[in-house]
């Protein structure tokens, strides 16, 4: 994947220029390995442009591999959409997807190993009491009475926990390290734990499952992986993966490296809090629009480009910080701006009927597809004498610096002719319904023949030939950057109640509604929308709105005074 942008430089970069200049390493192998047990959010995106955006700009190879040693939590449905997740954003790991489920026999043959050598016991506490066996960051642990039992007892119950002999909990494999290390992670943790579950993979041949720590270590070194590239919760875990990795026979020896993850402001990026908001029916689903999910973000209408913008701008350090979300909206507006074509569209329509316009007469006007690339061409859009304009561009008494239309005042109508309010129809509660003006016949284009200067340009759509819509508008899902700032109030309260309006019989220029799934366009003063992916059909439009043309919120955060503690 090319990308015209350049990388920008980095510690974990620098590293691995280093590796290469040095002869250390030939060829550079990273991995991402998730785990399918939810769906991937724009977290996991640095991730992955981390891993393969480095591996591919050093000709080596990122491999993609499935973390899948929790039978009780994974489904095919998680995988698959991984795959379509990462696929999507521009990558691809060619021959290279593995599961660790793949080493479950390698694994199984270095734990052995690990209990052969007098670094491994079967342990027949209870998991409360290995926490309290363990002790806190200021005390040292207590070792297990279990600790120096016989090389020859660990083998056979390790031998007999695989054959299924016991139930869930009743053994662990645990590393024999240090109980008095500073390290927690180094206090004997467990290596294997008992499950009686159906594995996506392997499905009931086995009754034990490698932890997290052991497998993704070992996993790494069976692979080859040069550069193991992970968030820095995991920097306290490195002891673990280097005894893991230097205490079995390995076939290699990769390095562990931690960088910052992505947080990011008005939202959660924690797969339990995301699968919370699912399952209350918070949100409409994995893919809801308001979600940071990928496959949220692809429905809304954001690109791979700008997704991999904004992971580029946020850059790799190793400090933790929060992402403002208007960077993320900024990236989406850069790209879009570029490759969206214009069309336009009415989401709040009012009526002009245009009375110096022959009746039963329609005309198509020439309009360009975009402003900054004339090459891409025009369209033909039809006009008569009646058109859609937005409620919000009439006043019927109008403020000095209000530059649309109302009585008695002149506007240029977009590619078409400049109008001059003449009078309005209310109904019987005083709304206005209709709006009549005339035309000069001779503005044709928009431009006064005399040159008289006209302020307002609004959008319209014609009333004969519009296309009927519903509009999507999506907002942030919070109405606080930091929704889990206090722990005693419950995120879900913290929700935005505006963060989805539905639009429906919004009025659009003719052609939008044979637009395939997916399609972006700049609704002409409105911002960014794409034709949703599942609800979206010719006879049904339904349009999502990506992004406002501008940042409103970030006029409401610096009117927000703060709070001070």
């Amino acid at each position: 994947m090319n990308e015209t942008r350049p990388k920008q430089s980095n510690f974990i970069r620098d590293i691995v220029d280093a590796d290469l200049e040095s002869g250390k390493h030939l060829n550079i192998i990273t991995r991402f390995p998730p785990e399918p047990n939810g769906y991937l959010h724009i977290g996991h995106a640095k991730s992955i442009c981390l891993n393969f955006d480095t591996a591919e700009e050093k000709g080596g190879e990122c491999h993609l591999r499935f973390d899948d040693t929790n039978p009780e939590k994974e489904e095919e449905e998680f995988i698959e959409a991984i795959k379509a997740d990462v696929a999507w954003l521009g990558y691809s790991w060619g021959e290279h997807l593995y599961h660790a489920s793949n080493y479950f026999d390698q694994l199984y043959q270095f734990a052995v190993e690990l209990i052969q050598n007098g670094k491994a016991y079967v342990e027949d506490l209870t998991a409360e009491e290995i926490r309290t066996y363990r002790g806190t960051l200021t005390t040292p642990g207590k070792e297990s009475p279990c600790r120096d039992r016989s090389i020859e007892d660990n083998l056979d119950l390790f031998e007999r926990m695989r054959a299924g002999e016991f139930g869930n909990g009743e053994h662990v494999l645990r590393a024999r390290i240090d109980m008095s290390s500073p390290n927690l992670n180094m206090r004997d943790p467990v290596l294997y734990r008992i499950r009686h579950a159906n594995h996506p993979m392997t499905g009931d041949r086995w009754s034990i499952y490698p932890m997290y720590d052991f497998t993704h270590s070992l996993s790494d070194a069976i692979e080859g992986i040069t550069h193991s590239l992970c968030t820095l919760e995991f920097e306290d875990h490195r002891p673990l993966y280097d005894w893991c990795i230097e205490n079995v026979s390995a076939p290699s020896r990769p390095r562990q490296i931690e960088f910052s993850r992505l947080n990011l402001e008005y939202t959660v990026m924690s797969k339990r809090l995301l699968t919370q908001l699912v399952d209350q029916q918070q949100v409409e689903g994995w893919d809801d629009p308001r979600l940071p999910t990928l496959v949220g973000l692809r429905r809304r209408g954001f690109t791979p480009e700008s997704i991999r913008l904004f992971i580029n701008r946020v850059g790799v350090t190793k400090k933790d910080h929060t992402i403002q979300m208007s960077l993320l909206e900024n990236s989406a507006r850069e790209v879009l701006d570029q490759t969206t074509p214009r069309r336009l569209a009415v989401l709040d329509p009012i009526k002009v009927i245009i009375d110096n316009y022959p009746d039963g007469q329609s005309e198509l006007l020439d309009a360009i597809n975009h402003p900054n690339f004339p090459e891409r061409g025009s369209r033909k859009i039809p006009f008569s004498k009646e058109i859609w304009i937005e409620r919000a561009d009439f006043m019927e008494e109008a403020p000095k610096k209000f530059f649309r239309l109302s009585p008695g005042r002149e506007v240029r109508l977009r590619f078409a002719y400049l109008i001059t309010c003449k009078e309005i129809t209310k109904d019987s509660e005083g709304k206005i319904v209709t709006i009549h003006c005339d035309h000069d016949p001779a503005s044709r284009g928009g431009n006064a023949p005399d040159g008289r200067k006209v302020k307002g340009t609004i959008h319209w759509v014609c009333a004969q030939h519009a296309v009927e819509a519903t509009v999507r508008l999506y907002d942030r899902l919070f109405q606080v950057a930091h929704p889990l700032a206090d722990p005693a109030e419950g995120f879900g309260q913290r929700l935005n109640p505006d963060s989805l309006k539905i639009i429906r019989n919004c009025k659009l220029e003719p052609g939008l509604e044979e637009s395939a799934p997916e399609s972006r366009f700049q609704f002409e003063r409105l911002g960014y929308f794409c034709s949703d992916r599942h609800d979206h059909t010719p006879e049904h439009p339904v349009f999502n709105r990506i992004v406002p043309l501008r940042d409103s919120w970030s006029k409401i955060e610096k009117a927000t005074p703060v709070k001070k503690k």
